[in-house]
């Protein structure tokens, strides 16, 4: 079996608190529909069983697309509901360790803050990474200020695998991370509070490289 490949270059991730104007299951299902490939399911205030239903109810959808599934954290929960990959933290398994559990066919991504962790990522054996918050924004504050633009340059141009830009992220800023060197761009607030998700998304994809 062929390993899952990286052909996506938007990377939308979930926060089903940002979501006022409809369910995160709409979102999800709009999202698809206008031709997101790739997304993570980031629920951290869920139980396990609540996030193994979740998980359940949003591969449906993601299926229908298709989208790849990924899950955050989580490599159990990946591994049982054989969903496409896991996006680890700094404070998940090694991506060593998460790939010995998944196996070579499923996605092992990295969040990352640092060179140094983008590195040690790689070495680990991660299929990409996530590099943030490149830009302010209330979600990642909690990682620290804002990496800028010239640390994403630096580290795309220090590492083999592809590199997502994540935090503050919108279709004006996506042009700007792609000419520092990122592969795509991660998603959260910009389209989990979108009036207009569709219009959001297409806006998003007028900028972004196809594959």
């Amino acid at each position: 079996m062929p390993k899952t490949p990286i052909d996506f270059r938007l990377y939308l991730i979930s926060d089903s608190k940002l979501c006022v104007h409809s369910s995160l299951s709409q979102v999800v299902d709009e999202s698809v529909r206008a031709g997101v490939r790739a997304f993570q399911i980031r629920e951290k205030h869920l139980s396990g069983h609540d996030l193994f239903d979740l998980v359940q109810r949003i591969r449906r959808i993601s299926d229908k697309g298709p989208a790849k599934l990924i899950i955050n954290d989580r490599v159990d929960l990946a591994a049982i509901l054989d969903v496409a990959g896991v996006q680890l933290t700094q404070k998940s398994l090694p991506a060593a360790k998460a790939r010995t559990i998944l196996g070579e066919q499923r996605l092992v991504g990295v969040s990352t803050h640092s060179l140094a962790e983008a590195q040690e990522a790689e070495r680990e054996g991660a299929d990409f990474l996530l590099l943030g918050p490149v830009f302010d924004t209330p979600a990642k504050r909690e990682f620290g200020p804002p990496q800028g633009l010239e640390k994403l340059q630096h580290v795309c141009a220090e590492v083999r695998i592809p590199v997502f830009a994540v935090g503050g992220i919108t279709p004006h800023r996506t042009s700007k991370c792609l000419q520092a060197g990122a592969h795509g761009v991660a998603v959260i607030s910009a389209i989990m509070t979108s009036r207009d998700i569709a219009g959001t998304i297409q806006r998003f994809r007028a900028v972004l490289p196809s594959l």
